[in-house]
């Protein structure tokens, strides 16, 4: 365990897995719900950033609470709230979902679930881009407005937040269906999903 700032510590994957097996941790997953859905920690409650409830969080007894995300940099953020809004201690896992996978250590969840939303975006932007800078080179110049549409859509979507393509992608039968995560079991008991 590394104590990063007053209250604020990182642990090791290897640590949260015996803390884990302990039951002296829960593990709070602060990444998306469709990202949480495809691959997770067995057992981890999925609380995504954007719609985390600092005070509720900080305020919670039991178990220290370990927050997770993918590489590392959420969990941070997340941490920062709880900090701020009165935590005393706060636990985030080093590395993330990554660090986790990378020692060996299981994961749960569903391989056939969708893809997250965003890497959706990044794939069909990216698909979008090539398409019309290709056919702007091919068939008419004036196919390249196609890549500085979409172009235009990612820096928008950057700097404000929201994401057309994401809700539209979010609205495809295939992300619709998969939107109740099945969660695992910690100490006999059901994990919150919500």
């Amino acid at each position: 365990m590394t104590t990063m700032t007053t209250g604020l510590h990182e642990v090791a994957a290897g640590e949260l897995k015996r803390w884990l097996d302990e039951g002296s941790a829960v593990v709070v997953d602060v990444r998306g719900e469709d990202e949480h859905r495809r691959e997770r920690i067995q057992g981890a409650e999925s609380m995504p950033l954007d719609r985390l409830d600092a005070a509720a969080l900080a305020a919670r007894r039991g178990p220290r609470i370990v927050l997770q995300c993918n590489s590392g940099a959420r969990s941070l953020q997340a941490a920062q709230m709880l900090l701020e809004a009165g935590a005393r201690e706060v636990w985030h896992l080093q590395g993330g979902l990554q660090a986790w996978k990378r020692a060996g250590l299981p994961v749960a969840g569903d391989a056939r679930a969708p893809l997250p939303i965003m890497r959706q975006v990044q794939i069909a932007a990216g698909s979008l881009i090539v398409l019309g800078f290709l056919l702007g080179l091919w068939v008419a110049p004036a196919w390249h407005l196609l890549s500085g549409f979409v172009g235009f859509g990612l820096i928008f979507a950057g700097i404000t937040g929201r994401c057309g393509m994401a809700s539209l992608l979010a609205r495809l039968p295939y992300n619709r269906r998969a939107s109740a995560p099945t969660c695992g079991t910690t100490s006999g008991a059901r994990a919150r999903c919500s």
